[in-house]
């Protein structure tokens, strides 16, 4: 993913578009350089599912939950279940990194395309927790806060891992 915050043209859908791949991009700049088993490290105490590796695979899955079930209907395959709400931290804790950077770029790549030429206003097809439709406009606006605020998680787990910090 090219990673730039400049949308190469002013119009609302580029311009959201780009910050959300800005975000997407920046993910993969924050594990560059990382090792499998250190992406699996849990450096703080009291968050054990608080890894590299399990906010890249959160991520991904994330990607697939806004966009293609909650927005466009489609049916859920996630790894969590009722029992396990929190199973996309812990698989992850079994795959190599380069795999989930893969799946997570596959992911928004997918998403990508399925979503080119919707317009914004679109409802979608899932209904939130107050059983309202959301539109694509929140759908990305919401996804772009999350890859955001995730990023900030990135920062710190780095620089608790092996000290790196910046991307």
């Amino acid at each position: 993913m090219k990673r730039t915050d400049t949308p190469t043209s002013w119009d609302e859908r580029t311009t959201l578009a780009t910050f959300h791949d800005y975000v997407r991009a920046t993910v993969l700049a924050k594990c560059e350089g990382l090792s499998s088993e250190d992406a699996r490290r849990a450096p703080l105490a009291t968050s054990p599912l608080m890894t590299v590796a399990g906010i890249v695979n959160h991520l991904r899955w994330n990607e697939h939950w806004w966009f293609e079930v909650m927005f466009l209907g489609d049916e859920d395959r996630g790894p969590w279940t009722d029992e396990d709400p929190d199973a996309e931290f812990k698989v992850a804790l079994t795959m190599p990194l380069g795999r989930l950077l893969v799946e997570y770029e596959a992911q928004c790549e997918r998403v990508r395309e399925r979503i080119a030429g919707i317009d914004l206003d679109t409802l979608s097809k899932g209904k939130d927790s107050k059983g309202g439709h959301l539109t694509l406009r929140w759908v990305i606006g919401h996804m772009t806060e999350e890859t955001a605020r995730h990023n900030g998680h990135l920062d710190i787990l780095r620089e608790l891992i092996d000290g790196t910090t910046g991307a």
